[in-house]
């Protein structure tokens, strides 16, 4: 029996994944993908079953436990954004080699246009790396079915795969035709060959060998995927491919009546036979697809300077930030003006609409601390603040202008320590509590042994305050941490960053800031949106 949902790109996926037999969901909080974890954790069927859905301290941490259930023969997925990807990657390259039992799903969010991002990089590349098979999703009723589909490959290829997703698609919400009935979970066995998991260089060898076989076959399977379709076109002047979210903005800027041939792409490795049948059938090929030229740079491989392959790589296509039902429209009115397009081009946003930036809360308590770490800061001939990923990144921004780097997930300690080394005081390193316990803690021991000369403030608003409010690792447990990790107790310092505390706060950071050696001071105040909500 089915049902109709409007859903999310990323609850589509989520619920797939829930009727098709999940055990376990694994996850750090990151925009666009937040959403998959907190569908997961509010569905009745969680905790019917008992789902693991607890957010993990990182997205290395969230692989990793998700590979170990996978090992168990239970279904697991991961879900992080595309920077987080980073952070997973060593676990994701290898898990190629480990292979999978029960299946995995690593669903990756790009965030074209750096909506919530230092990077438009894209996690194909990274699939493509290690050899990982990848489903994209063009719209929220294939977001819903990759779950199965994803599920079925990875187990009978026994090979982790990837789901990527874009914010548009994670973001905007569709009527999905879903089951209403979950599949039963996995039973718990284990791997026929374990050896095959420990990656030892003998072992190593000879899963290396398998996973390029197993490609080959991938790259068959490919072919005939439900997710990658020809569609034929009377006009062969062009063949396009559109990968993923692009092939819904291309029907869209053309309300469905394209007048060339096109492959639709949404399942990697790429469909060879298909490609070659529209090249040789068209005179030239345009590649539409939402991210980096990946699909681009590959056909140019494949057919070197024999036809015309237009793109982003050649500026038919924009290069930077999203593609849209307009930027469509726009690329056909330069390529092929006597195209018939019904629908007049949209030239950009109109100038009476002025762009806000983003800005903290009123009543958050990192306005409270960077104002004091302003005034603290004004004796000094040249201070440096090395910022961090959170909420409070927007001190970079008036009326603070309170930090001079921001770089990736737990940098501010680490670069503040480097700063240091060379020679720079102050060097103040400011960091939330969950980045602190996603990747703060390793810099700081580096710190602790080298009694380095830099003091960081560990702004904790007791949540993961960026992406929403989801649980922060170390609520109640930062002095801890920070103790057991060696830190010299006479420069661990906790202060309430309340208005009323404000000059105790310049007189704190004053004083640990003069001090010859490493302290930290935890500034604590809960989230004004948290607090809310819990009121």
């Amino acid at each position: 029996m089915k049902t109709k949902q409007l859903l999310l790109g990323d609850e589509a996926f989520a619920l797939g994944a829930l009727f098709s037999g999940l055990s376990g969901a694994y996850a750090y909080p990151g925009t666009p993908s937040t959403e998959i974890m907190e569908y997961v954790q509010k569905h009745p069927l969680t905790k019917e079953r008992g789902i693991h859905s607890h957010w993990s301290s990182n997205e290395k941490t969230a692989m990793e436990e998700a590979l170990g259930m996978s090992y168990c023969g239970k279904r697991a997925i991961t879900s992080m954004k595309h920077v987080g990807m980073n952070v997973a990657a060593d676990a994701f390259v290898n898990s190629a080699m480990t292979g999978a039992n029960g299946g995995l799903l690593v669903a990756a969010a790009d965030d074209p246009s750096m909506h919530s991002s230092q990077n438009e990089q894209d996690s194909r590349f990274y699939a493509d790396f290690a050899m990982i098979p990848v489903i994209e999703p063009s719209n929220q009723q294939e977001a819903y079915d990759a779950a199965k589909e994803g599920f079925e490959m990875s187990e009978q290829y026994r090979i982790p795969v990837m789901i990527r997703f874009v914010t548009r698609l994670s973001h905007s919400r569709s009527i999905v035709e879903t089951e209403t009935e979950a599949a039963v979970e996995n039973e718990l066995h284990y791997p026929e060959n374990a050896g095959q998991w420990v990656l030892m260089p003998a072992v190593s060898k000879i899963r290396n060998r398998k996973l390029i076989e197993n490609y080959s076959l991938l790259e068959k399977i490919s072919e005939n995927s439900v997710f990658n379709r020809y569609e034929e076109g009377p006009d062969k002047r062009i063949g396009i491919i559109a990968s993923g979210i692009a092939y819904n903005y291309l029907n869209e800027a053309f309300n469905g009546e394209i007048p060339f041939p096109v492959l639709k792409i949404g399942c990697y490795p790429l469909p060879r036979k298909l490609i070659e049948r529209l090249y040789h059938e068209t005179d030239s090929l345009l590649i539409l697809e939402e991210g980096q030229p990946f699909v681009e740079s590959r056909i140019r491989g494949y057919y070197p300077s024999e036809k015309p392959v237009m793109g982003k790589l050649t500026g038919e296509v924009v290069r930077d930030g999203e593609l849209s039902p307009d930027v469509v429209k726009n690329t056909f009115k330069k390529i092929v003006p006597d195209c018939n397009d019904k629908n007049e081009v949209v030239k950009g946003i109109p100038s009476i609409v002025t762009r806000r930036p983003p800005a903290l809360c009123q009543g958050c308590g990192h306005r409270d601390v960077y104002g004091a770490l302003n005034e603290a800061l004004e004796s000094y001939s040249s201070p440096k603040v090395f910022g961090d990923i959170g909420c409070y990144t927007l001190g970079f921004l008036k009326p603070f202008n309170a930090i001079d780097t921001c770089v990736d997930m737990g940098a501010s300690i680490t670069m503040a320590k480097g700063a240091a080394d060379a020679g720079q005081h102050p060097a103040v390193a400011i960091i939330g509590d969950s980045t602190f316990t996603h990747s703060g803690m390793t810099g700081l021991l580096d710190a602790i042994n080298e009694d380095s000369r830099i003091t960081v403030i560990i702004s904790d608003n007791l949540t993961t305050g960026m992406t929403g409010g989801q649980d922060s690792q170390g609520t109640g447990k930062l002095e801890d941490i920070i103790l057991g990790l060696g830190a010299d107790p006479a420069h661990v310092r906790t202060i309430d960053s309340l208005p009323k505390n404000h000059d105790e706060m310049v007189r704190l950071f004053k004083e640990e800031i003069d001090h010859a050696g490493l302290s930290v001071i935890v500034s604590r105040r809960e989230c004004i949106q948290t607090l809310r909500r819990r009121k």
